[in-house]
């Protein structure tokens, strides 16, 4: 088994705070995070999945505690002892799995813009998965690419973005994309959130329209002690657009 392809920016810094991106995404959508965590101390570790930027996917056995596992392993391959744990999106529910499979692995977990289970509150968000669902597995990743970039920033004014988020998705391996899809609808950690006893943020974009806030806070309330912090005038992608918002929220819940 390959190993994960990993920033490490600070490498002989404790601890580590391991950082999973989301399905449009890799390690490298984490690079605003990076200089901060460093500068306060910590190992930040940015991988990216199996099929995604550069690492490499067999084609088979993308599921939700398979990620779980191969962080695992490569945090016994680093040698960092226990880590912090941040997940956003897909790499929220990776996140989840990490903490209840390896708690003696987690110091602490922080999920962002995530869910326990899939399942939109209107018709329209229904709609919005069953057409991302439709169209990868029809048109392909160049249709998904735009569609899901119009939708996570639809500002006019946002157009330099909307272009990073399109060559991001349309560099990961199809297989892998479609399987990670997969493993996210049928993803449901609701009767599980009470084992999870490490200290919990979520954070939270106020007009996200891809994870509701109210999806959000059925995931913090599921979660003994979790706190939600919502970012105002935030949407789903914060951390590459509000960088500063939640860098503030991550580095003080962190220290």
């Amino acid at each position: 088994m390959p190993p994960l392809h990993t920033l490490d920016p600070n490498p002989t810094a404790k601890p580590a705070v391991l950082l999973i991106h989301g399905l449009e995404a890799d390690g490298s959508s984490w690079t605003l995070q990076l200089p901060p965590l460093v500068q306060v101390g910590f190992r930040p570790l940015a991988p990216d999945m199996p099929g995604f930027e550069r690492s490499p996917y067999a084609g088979r056995g993308w599921n939700i505690p398979g990620m779980a596992a191969r962080l695992a392993k490569l945090r016994e391959d680093l040698g960092t002892g226990p880590a912090h744990v941040v997940g956003l999106s897909m790499g929220g529910t990776i996140a989840q799995q990490f903490a209840l499979d390896y708690p003696q692995l987690t110091r602490k977990l922080v999920l962002v813009c995530t869910f326990a289970v899939l399942r939109p509150e209107t018709v329209s968000g229904w709609f919005y998965f069953l057409r991302r669902f439709l169209v990868v597995n029809t048109l392909g990743l160049p249709a998904q690419a735009k569609f899901v970039a119009g939708r996570i920033f639809p500002d006019p004014q946002n157009e330099s973005l909307r272009q990073l988020l399109v060559a991001s998705i349309l560099q990961a391996d199809p297989r892998a994309y479609r399987a990670a899809m997969r493993a996210l609808g049928l993803f449901n950690s609701v009767h599980r959130l009470k084992e999870i006893r490490v200290p919990t943020l979520v954070v939270t974009g106020m007009k996200d329209t891809t994870v509701s806030p109210a999806r959000q806070k059925k995931l913090a309330d599921g979660i003994a002690g979790a706190q939600q912090v919502i970012l105002p005038e935030a949407g789903y992608a914060f951390p590459i657009d509000r960088p500063d918002l939640f860098n503030q929220e991550l580095l003080s819940f962190l220290k």
